[in-house]
């Protein structure tokens, strides 16, 4: 569920996008992730670093987009998301006693070290590689291109990228006892 509520800002940018434009579109974006951002506050008194990470980006990028009316600023935006995951990633790896997938997953799920390690640089590389594609598809395809790309095909790649993880670690699971 909290998957669902993290993708409402881009559905409504998308749908905004549709019905009029990038710029009302971009509005839209950061109105929704500053409501986004205060219920979660409100709701459980705390917010994450990536969240606050994400807002201020998405007011700076998306604030510049409609000030200049140039849309390559929201653009950039979703690369600079990514490589920020990647680096959060990759980073772990030298700070602290667990990787950030640890961090995340190690209550639920009990691996070897080494299968940490791994885990943890497949999401980094996944990040920086999705942040690479996106540079990629906002200089060689149109901008309608690039919307469905970032609301449809980036967040289809993540799927994909986790139904192969879970596949990876479906051996690490231990069986339920009868």
């Amino acid at each position: 569920m909290k998957q669902l509520f993290e993708f409402i800002p881009i559905i409504l940018f998308f749908i905004a996008y549709k019905l009029y434009d990038i710029y009302i579109a971009t509005e839209v974006v950061i109105v929704a992730t500053v409501i986004q951002v205060a219920f979660t506050w409100f709701k459980h008194r705390k917010v994450e670093t990536m969240q606050w990470i994400t807002l201020a980006l998405v007011i700076v990028f998306g604030g510049a987009t409609i000030y200049l009316h140039d849309e390559q600023y929201l653009k950039w935006k979703f690369s600079i998301i990514e490589w920020l995951f990647g680096i959060a990633f990759l980073s772990s790896h030298f700070f602290g006693k667990k990787t950030f997938i640890e961090r995340m997953m190690g209550e639920n799920l009990s691996l070897p070290s080494k299968i940490w390690s791994r885990l943890n640089f497949s999401w980094a590389s996944f990040f920086i590689a999705v942040g690479f594609i996106n540079v990629y598809v906002m200089f060689n395809f149109s901008t309608d291109d690039w919307v469905t790309f970032k609301t449809f095909v980036a967040p289809g790649l993540m799927v994909v990228f986790m139904v192969v993880q879970m596949i990876v670690l479906y051996k690490y699971i231990p069986e339920a006892e009868e």
